[in-house]
């Protein structure tokens, strides 16, 4: 027919048994609008939108950054829940072998950056930064709202891999230049354009021995990012980053090669602990690729090798190496298998038993990782410095950060109690700005002068005696001193290969001393410019997410985070004063928000979206920011709109009496079907529409709590407890058109006091 049920349209495709034309339908969503990057003058920012085709007709399409994209998704699949899955079919698919992501995402497909040496903008490798965590919500969303898909897709193969001609270096490689790792197979994208021209944007997918789209189960789908990340596991320290892009928040970009992010561990605990109750009730074998399946028992033995290390106090530096090593060399031996031009050799069945292992063996070397994190305040540590040495791998701890706040609050590894003790903390730490009631992304701080830098103490340079004979010589390629008689490095030296290269051109003019004094400059150097440090702009600049500046995304994380908690302890029958004291910080981190403050408090329209707020002024760079999906998640919440095991219940323990209107309202709304409607609030309540039916909720101390639905024929149905069965929870969430609005009546012992 000319139009048709997605539903009844999928249930066709399976029952036909195509599994080229399922990943198709799988892929599907009637999405007109994808989100662009906040800032558009950046240069790879090309992105466009689209309403209607030639002939204006409405056009479904959308295009944008891969991570603005999900992170906008994930609040759109709470309302419109019938297309989750596939928001995840779409996000999986455009990960790769490695365990990676695309940089770009459309209807038509995947897209990466390209090798450009006329571009000084150009530069390739992986965004590894929010992938876990936006994957893990999108599937917490698929098991609340339709428990059993994901179980029946984690045999079904009907997934691709995407197929970016990068390629990631060997581990000794990585070891040797961590800044350096990735690069560009330029026979392969060439082959990759050839396919697209034949076969349209399925030929940027990995294929088969037949030229078909090579295709797998979702289990194998899911365990290969988590594998990439366990392979890239510093334990105590973080998930390496190495792929010459962030793993998280690209304000800290310098950290890339060096950086290890504790964000990511803790999401990944979270991760796992999903796929752990995804994999419960599973017994039987289940198939994977060859080289999948390898490369999880080679990192299943590497960490359980590892267990019996764990305990209270971090791992010695000898044996988080062996670790890093054994597990990066599991990474490196399946990289090199697959980049063949016929990545995968075939499939094998894979007992449940061996992953079973290596979940609760990766839970257990991230909890150990997460307790070493805690610091003496409380609080937890975001991002670590790796740093090798010759007896071991060592980590160095960094500065405060919010989000690793908002991450170890989201793992689901802090008790309700301790979430309590860790967000008093955050109140009383450095990141609290008072002035606007809300948090920094990390600690205000001076920054030293021009002329304070580089600066190199004379008792360092009197002890390597190649200094001392070029300083003799006047020879000042190396170091050189100003009027006031200060020694520094070259002014040209932009890091150390910088350095490296000079020693390299001066040849054997100075013998030995040269030789002697290679590594002892490297230290120096690092000591007077500390390098490893740097975090990026982050550390330098005094907007965009730098020095002073509150970043409301992160703000409005940590109000989700704070949400989460709450419930969770409510759900697990925490004690009365634990619960409400968790109410409170929320409503704390709440009145920071920009909507509850004058617009001169807040130096901007209170009610519109910014990036961030610098130190030295109002709020900054409007925009569709990322914020927006936290708080429209956060709201659902504060509403009480809990879903679970494909039921809804209504738990208003988050939400306010000041909320309810006192005198009788109209509520002007849009009905299921698209048209304008009016409906009367009456006074003591409260209305809003969720997956655009709607929800009036009134206070009535000397009633008994009830659920009244309205059908489309007008008849009604009154239950005795504030939850829909299963049935009348599906055709809310499939907008059938059946439920033309819910109304609940309950007393105020209910509310948040």
């Amino acid at each position: 027919p000319s139009t048709i049920d997605f539903t009844s349209l999928l249930e066709i495709i399976v029952k036909n048994g195509d599994m080229q034309l399922e990943r198709l339908c799988r892929e599907y969503l009637p999405i007109t609008f994808g989100r662009r990057h906040g800032d558009p003058s950046r240069p790879w920012n090309n992105f466009t939108i689209k309403l209607k085709d030639g002939n204006k007709n409405r056009l479904l399409f959308y295009e944008g950054n891969w991570r603005d994209i999900f992170q906008n998704w994930g609040a759109l699949a709470f309302s419109f829940p019938e297309f989750v899955e596939n928001m995840i079919a779409k996000f999986i698919n455009a990960s790769t072998m490695e365990g990676y992501n695309a940089y770009r995402i459309s209807k038509e497909g995947i897209d990466w950056e390209v090798e450009d040496p006329d571009d000084p903008w150009s530069y390739i490798g992986y965004w590894g930064d929010h992938q876990i965590i936006y994957l893990t919500k999108l599937l917490e969303l698929s098991t609340q709202f339709h428990p059993a898909r994901l179980r029946n897709l984690l045999c079904s193969d009907v997934f691709s891999y995407a197929n970016i001609p990068y390629r990631i270096e060997p581990f000794d490689v990585l070891l040797d230049n961590p800044k350096n790792t990735v690069s560009y197979d330029h026979d392969l994208a060439e082959r990759i354009e050839r396919r697209v021209s034949q076969m349209g944007s399925d030929g940027k997918l990995v294929q088969d021995s037949g030229g078909e789209v090579y295709q797998v189960n979702l289990l194998e789908k899911l365990l290969v990012p988590l594998l990439c990340k366990l392979c890239n596991m510093v334990i105590d320290g973080g998930i390496w980053m190495n792929t010459q892009r962030p793993e998280w928040n690209d304000a800290n970009n310098a950290l890339v090669g060096c950086g290890l992010s504790m964000v990511t561990l803790y999401y990944m605990r979270r991760y796992i602990s999903l796929l752990q109750r995804i994999l419960a009730d599973e017994t039987d074998a289940i198939e994977l690729s060859i080289e999948v399946s390898e490369w999880l028992v080679d990192t299943s033995t590497a960490l359980r090798n590892v267990r019996p290390l764990l305990g209270v106090d971090p791992i010695s530096p000898g044996q988080r190496f062996e670790s890093v090593k054994t597990l990066g060399y599991a990474a490196n031996k399946y990289q090199q298998a697959v980049y063949q031009e016929e990545p995968f050799s075939g499939k094998r069945l894979q007992p449940l038993d061996c992953i079973h292992e290596l979940l609760n063996d990766a839970l257990a070397a991230i909890d150990h990782s997460i307790a070493t994190n805690q610091r003496e305040d409380k609080l937890y540590h975001a991002y670590n410095l790796l740093e090798p040495q010759s007896d071991g791998l060592f980590v160095k701890r960094l500065y405060l950060m919010l989000e690793g706040q908002v991450a170890a609050l989201s793992a689901g590894v802090i008790a309700p109690e301790e979430a309590c003790v860790v967000l008093e903390a955050l109140f009383r730490s450095e990141v609290y700005r008072p002035d606007q009631h809300s948090f920094m992304l990390y600690p205000d701080r001076p920054l030293s002068g021009f002329l304070e830098k580089n600066r190199v103490p004379t008792a360092d340079v009197e002890a390597i005696p190649l200094l001392r004979r070029m300083i003799s010589a006047g020879d000042e390629r190396i170091l050189g001193h100003d009027i006031e008689g200060c020694y520094r490095f070259n002014a040209d030296f932009r890091n150390v290969d910088d350095l490296n290269d000079q020693l390299d051109s001066m040849g054997s003019q100075y013998g030995d001393d040269l030789n002697s004094a290679r590594t002892p400059l490297q230290v120096l150097f690092e000591k007077v410019f500390s390098h490893r440090a740097f975090t990026g702009r982050s550390g330098t600049m005094f907007g965009f997410e730098g020095l002073g500046c509150i970043y409301w995304h992160m703000v409005s994380k940590l109000l989700l985070a704070v949400q989460e908690n709450f419930f969770t302890a409510l759900d697990n029958g925490a004690n009365q004063a634990t619960c409400e004291h968790l109410g409170q910080l929320y409503y704390r981190v709440y009145e920071g928000l920009g909507f509850n403050k004058t617009p001169y408090e807040y130096g901007a329209f209170p009610t519109y979206p910014y990036s961030h707020t610098p130190k030295h002024a109002g709020a900054r760079q409007p925009g569709m920011t990322g914020q927006v999906k936290e708080e429209v998640l956060a709201r659902f919440g504060e509403l009480g709109v809990r879903v679970s095991n494909g039921t809804v219940r209504f738990s208003p323990s988050l939400l306010r009496a000041s909320e309810f209107i006192a005198k009788h309202r109209k509520f002007h709304f849009l009905d299921v079907d698209g048209v304008w409607q009016d409906l009367e609030v009456p006074s003591a309540g409260l209305a809003f529409t969720w997956c655009q039916v709607p929800v009036i909720y009134q206070l009535d101390d000397d009633a008994d709590p009830s659920l009244t639905i309205t059908w489309e024929n007008s008849e009604q149905r009154t239950l005795t407890q504030l939850a829909l069965p299963a049935g009348e929870s599906s055709e809310l969430f499939q907008r059938s058109g059946r439920i033309r609005q819910l109304k609940l009546v309950f007393g105020a012992k209910l509310l948040f006091t």
